[in-house]
């Protein structure tokens, strides 16, 4: 037996050796993996310069405002067509060409208007009478006289549309107003039929399918709107939500401090009826529907539709959703029935990691500082990802009704009239096709955004790195103070942040490196797959299938050895690789206790930050769905469930703040404690540091010095 555990000991590193003068984090340590703070401090150098690079060039109103023939943005403030904030298309049918998908622009000129047309009118009929030139000239180009040119000579240089279509705004684009009745599409009244610029007589259906590929381009932005008006309607509300669930969760972990046992057992129960009352709801509106109208649809016949609310009127969306909350109960309930007996050593370490909070409770303030630190790093990265992404000048490309040999090809609308594509193609017209760029800044924009993505997954995980060698240094000087409270060093949190970057920004960095680049593997993995959804190549999609899978195990795999490594660096204050097999090592000597008792108290802390986002969600689906007389009427929402997972991913954002530090102080305790029981034995020259209370659960005890 001996031997084996020799063996075993030896294949996975040597103990701990008892240690007289240690007594906690090492105070004289020194600058750890160099190299590596020195290219991680040139690659922010780096980002801030791709950020300034990007600012002079990017125009975020590419986004927001739609362009005309010309590239100018319609009504933005302080431009002469500040007051002209729709875009008007001389012939939308042109949408309904390949084009659009191709150039992301219709072939037909595109012009700035006030107001969308509201009546069917020719050019030929509005030429009649002035009242009716004076209404058409609003939509023809801006700085022609068209009043003594003929209809021929208009439609020839294209300064007017053929026709005017009744229209309505959406996107700040003027789309026709068509209405649908019997499956004909009628253009107004009882027209189905028009004659196009060509004199060709033409069905109002191709008018509704110019419409509709025209409006692919924009349609998601019609939900974006939506989704928009709702967060303006509800964003107090949203507010008052988090703030309610930053209380509960402050609540509960109050409560843990002083009733830990009790609050897992009642965390526990409240879990089991929270996802309860789901069965239970969804199962009342699958019966309530039953019988209804339309309610026996499904999901699949139903299709991708704008307006989510529909899904939420068909039986099979609150069966699906019953089916999801019972395997989720069930996976629970066996859970706790197989883990009941780990459960109570669990419990006795969340007690001592309530006690270590308790003594060290700025601890708990401390994932405020990390939520600043990312909000500022996504905020960089989003900001710099839009103007590089608007940082492209406007190509115009030559758009032709007849066959033209010069036809998509790239021109300049100030020299157009003298070259001799006029000549070889009288139709033939220089428009803005999209934007793009052919110097050398625009040859290496995508290794620029690359870069943007790269450099944000490494702060990112920077950041959360510096606050696990932040908390986990100032937990390990709780653990290991022999005397607690009186050992235990001033401001540890801040003591330990000062080591964490004078000494280790290094190792940080480097644990972040390798993280940052499984994680933008995964990302370059996914963009393949979405690429290759419509091939047909089958080998190709299972192989790339394994990668997905290999990767994001190899993602989690690292990241829990980094959060190991990072308890190693802040206690020893050894470089990032050194560490690593140290924590993994002292894992592996002890894999069982790993498997059955860090991960369920991990379990447990999950189920914690499951109840308050049930609670919080629970009450905010009673709000903003209507079900409180008080403030139906005050709610005038598109989606009602937009504020309900905002605030339910809010409410498990901030208990996951909140319940971070548990559990980083849980698996910082848990390291120590392994350690404590390699270096002591429980002599009087060899006691434990632990607990008295981690001391009676693993039946263990120190014996007392003799005073002789």
């Amino acid at each position: 037996m001996a031997k084996e555990e020799n063996g075993y000991y030896g294949k996975h590193g040597e103990p701990r050796k008892f240690d007289p003068t240690f007594k906690g984090p090492i105070h004289n340590r020194g600058c750890t993996d160099i190299i590596c703070c020195i290219l991680f401090i040139v690659a922010i150098v780096g980002y801030f310069a791709v950020g300034i690079l990007a600012w002079s060039h990017g125009d975020p109103r590419k986004v927001i405002y739609p362009t005309d023939s010309r590239g100018e943005f319609c009504g933005q403030a302080g431009t002469k067509l500040e007051k002209k904030p729709l875009l008007f298309y001389f012939n939308i049918m042109k949408c309904a060409s390949p084009l659009v998908l191709l150039e992301f622009q219709c072939p037909t000129t595109q012009i700035c208007v006030d107001k969308c047309p509201d009546k069917f009118l020719t050019l030929a009929k509005a030429k009649q009478s002035k009242e009716g030139m004076d209404y058409y000239n609003a939509f023809c180009k801006s700085g022609t006289d068209v009043s003594k040119l003929s209809v021929p000579e208009i439609l020839r240089d294209g300064l007017c549309p053929a026709m005017l279509i009744p229209s309505k705004p959406f996107s700040r684009r003027c789309f026709p107003a068509l209405l649908s009745k019997k499956g004909k599409v009628f253009i107004g009244g009882n027209t189905t039929t028009f004659e196009d610029e060509d004199g060709k007589i033409k069905d109002a259906t191709d008018l509704q399918e110019g419409a509709k590929k025209a409006n692919k381009v924009t349609e998601l932005r019609q939900v974006a709107m939506k989704i928009f008006e709702d967060y303006t309607q509800s964003w107090h509300w949203i507010l008052l939500g988090l703030l309610i669930a930053m209380i509960v969760s402050l609540i509960f972990i109050v409560l843990l401090r002083y009733l830990a046992g009790i609050m897992v057992w009642v965390m526990i129960i409240l879990v089991i009826l929270v996802i309860g009352y789901g069965i239970f709801h969804c199962y009342m509106e699958y019966a309530r529907l039953k019988g209804e109208s339309g309610a026996d649809v499904t999901i699949t016949d139903l299709g991708l539709i704008t307006d989510f609310s529909v899904y939420l009127q068909i039986r099979q969306t609150w069966l699906a959703f019953m089916i999801i909350l019972c395997i989720v109960e069930v996976i629970i309930i066996l859970l706790l029935i197989f883990l009941r007996k780990r459960i109570l050593i669990a419990i006795a370490l969340i007690k001592e990691a309530s006690r270590t909070i308790g003594h060290v409770m700025s601890s708990l303030f401390y994932p405020l500082f990390t939520f600043a630190l990312l909000t500022l790093v996504i905020a960089y990265w989003a900001v710099t990802a839009v103007f590089l992404s608007t940082s492209n000048e406007p190509i115009y490309k030559v758009f032709n009704k007849t066959e033209c040999e010069f036809a998509t090809r790239t021109c300049d609308p100030k020299t157009f009239s003298t070259t001799n594509i006029t000549t070889s193609c009288p139709d033939a017209e220089c428009l803005f096709a999209f934007y793009g760029g052919e110097s050398s800044y625009h040859k290496y924009l995508i290794f620029l955004q690359f870069y943007n993505v790269f450099l944000f997954f490494w702060c990112a995980n920077f950041v959360t790195a510096l606050g696990q060698v932040t908390l986990a240094g100032a937990f390990a000087s709780y653990y290991w103070a022999f005397k607690k409270p009186d050992d235990i060093p001033s401001n540890p949190v801040l003591s330990s942040l000062g080591r964490a970057l004078r000494y280790h920004t290094g190792s940080l960095a480097f644990g972040s490196l390798i993280l940052s680049i499984v994680q933008v593997i995964r990302v370059v993995l996914e963009y393949l797959d979405q690429k290759l959804k419509g091939a047909q190549n089958k080998f190709a999609k299972f192989l790339l299938s394994c990668l997905k899978c290999c990767f994001w195990c190899l993602e989690k795999f690292i990241r829990f050895l980094n959060r190991n490594a990072y308890i190693m660096v802040a206690i020893y204050g050894k470089n990032f690789c050194r560490s690593a097999r140290d924590a993994f090592f002292l894992l592996m000597r002890n894999i069982l206790r790993v498997a059955v008792l860090d991960k369920v108290t991990d379990f447990l802390l999950f189920l914690g930050k499951l109840l308050i986002v049930g609670i919080v969600g629970i009450f905010s689906f009673f709000f903003f769905s209507g079900k409180i007389r008080a403030i139906e009427d005050n709610l005038n929402l598109n989606y009602y469930w937009v504020p309900i997972l905002t605030v339910a991913l809010g409410s498990y954002l901030i208990a996951h703040g909140f319940f971070s530090v548990y559990a980083m102080c849980v698996d910082t305790l848990f390291l120590c404690f392994l350690e404590d029981l390699e270096r002591n034995d429980g002599s009087a020259e060899r006691p434990y540091f632990m607990s008295e209370n981690l001391l009676d659960v693993l039946k263990k005890k120190n014996e007392e010095k003799s005073t002789e």
